[in-house]
């Protein structure tokens, strides 16, 4: 896995393998060797890698997410794939184990479900999304009163 997400965020980044090996301070070759899969880059470069691309170093070494049979790069640090839900006839969806765990979502747990006519659906913690607009609403009346 780590060979192809480095050559899929290499891509990704617009940059040559010279490019990166600069920024990671080795060879060309060296790097191109990793890409082959041929070598793997020790751990203090897989750092290096990982902060260049701005994913975690776990995500670089072993994410293998697909959508649709399509092999995916790994996400950026804070962002998660877990892959494809369908919806059933009574519009329910299975949250993946992994984003719940993620997410600390159990049975009861409240989300609010927001959509946008371009960009899709989204959903947010309850007391989360409560606790934003409490906020925006303070600063409101706030902004009114003066």
């Amino acid at each position: 896995m780590l060979q192809e997400n480095l050559i899929m965020l290499r891509s990704l980044a617009g940059k040559t393998q010279e490019d990166i090996a600069e920024v990671i301070g080795i060879s060309r070759q060296a790097y191109a060797k990793w890409e082959r899969g041929e070598t793997i880059p020790d751990i203090e470069k897989c750092g290096r890698l990982a902060e260049f691309y701005g994913v975690t170093m776990d995500s670089l070494i072993k994410d293998d997410v697909q959508l649709e049979g399509q092999k995916m790069a790994p996400a950026p640090k804070g962002k998660h794939m877990w892959g494809v839900v369908t919806v059933n006839d009574r519009g329910q969806i299975v949250i993946p184990k992994e984003a719940r765990e993620t997410f600390g979502l159990v049975n009861g747990s409240r989300l609010v479900v927001l959509g946008d006519d371009n960009e899709g659906i989204a959903l947010v913690k309850a007391e989360q999304f409560e606790e934003k607009l409490s906020m925006a609403m303070s600063v409101l009346s706030k902004d009114i009163k003066e």
